[in-house]
């Protein structure tokens, strides 16, 4: 039994006359009349009465095309669903990101994403770059987003790509004394309690904190340790000490901070999206256009490193 078989026995019991269902289905008579009579042999059951009034269905033939009907409508159904699977408009999309993303640009990338693809059912987990690298090699993650290039093993068959660059900047309470300043030098920070990332969180930044400061500062070993940076930010609100960050800190101003840049300027690893290499879904592929979208110099590198994917 095929799907032409449930057609031909709905037309058929719409007009009630193989003549005028024939024509509706772009048929000759003969044939239909022997796909009917092949459809009953098969259900092994009469379907249709053959009167002078017209063909009308028995009771086997209603309950043959209630079903039909259900049947026909799920092959439709499962058309449409695995069309639109295939262009990235549903399915699943599991993204591993350090909190500082949410800063810039994931609020920009997220909306639109919602926006264009509001039925991608979206697992969000906010990770350390380490771990969140770790998950997308076990393939727990479809995309990461984390400081520097992925490290360790099975890193070698991610596709990375930069999505922004930042750089060491400071935070104080309004009513710190570098309030009002439009920058700090190591020899102040050196001389002032910090709140800094745990470093097996963001390993990186903790290296470039000791290379600015030195390993063995005071300050930096007797720092307060926040989880995130909007921990960092709100503990320079109280009063705590210094807070320093990425300078995505600065797109998040806060009542009572001041915020400072730091020098010397110190380069702080890049924000960087990674992902399988060759193994990606259709809802991946659409959460990559919307970061070319957004961060076109990112989607100018994606489109060359993909590129150079593909088959010669």
């Amino acid at each position: 039994m095929e799907a032409r078989h449930l057609r031909y026995a709905l037309a058929l019991a719409e007009h009630a006359h193989f003549g005028r269902a024939a024509r509706a289905l772009g048929i000759a008579q003969p044939p239909l009349s022997k796909q009917i009579a092949d459809l009953e042999r098969d259900v092994g059951a009469r379907l249709f009465d053959r009167t002078r009034q017209g063909v009308f269905p028995t009771a086997a033939g209603a309950a043959f095309l209630a079903r039909a009907h259900r049947a026909l409508d799920e092959m439709t159904a499962a058309s449409v669903d695995a069309a639109r699977a295939a262009r990235g408009e549903t399915g699943r999309l599991r993204l591993g990101f350090i909190a500082s993303a949410l800063l810039e640009p994931l609020p920009d990338v997220l909306g639109r994403f919602g926006r264009e693809r509001p039925e991608v059912r979206l697992e969000l987990r906010e990770m350390a770059t380490s771990r969140s690298t770790a998950a997308l090699v076990a393939g727990e993650l479809d995309v990461a987003i984390g400081l520097g290039r992925p490290r360790g093993i099975g890193a070698e068959r991610l596709l990375s790509v930069p999505i922004g660059r930042d750089h060491l900047v400071a935070v104080v309470s309004s009513t710190h004394p570098y309030a009002g300043q439009s920058s700090v030098g190591v020899d102040q920070l050196r001389q002032q309690p910090l709140i800094v990332a745990p470093e097996e969180d963001e390993p990186a930044v903790a290296t470039g904190l000791r290379t600015l400061l030195g390993g063995d500062s005071p300050a930096l070993l007797g720092a307060t340790v926040a989880r995130d940076v909007h921990t960092i930010i709100g503990l320079a609100a109280c009063g705590i000490g210094v807070g320093l960050g990425p300078s995505r800190m600065l797109t998040a101003p806060r009542r009572g901070t001041w915020f400072c840049e730091v020098t010397p300027h110190t380069p702080l690893p890049d924000l960087v999206l990674s992902c399988q290499a060759r193994d990606r879904s259709p809802a991946l592929n659409a959460f990559l256009d919307v970061v070319r979208q957004d961060c076109p110099e990112a989607g100018a590198v994606l489109d060359h490193r993909l590129g150079s994917l593909e088959p010669r």
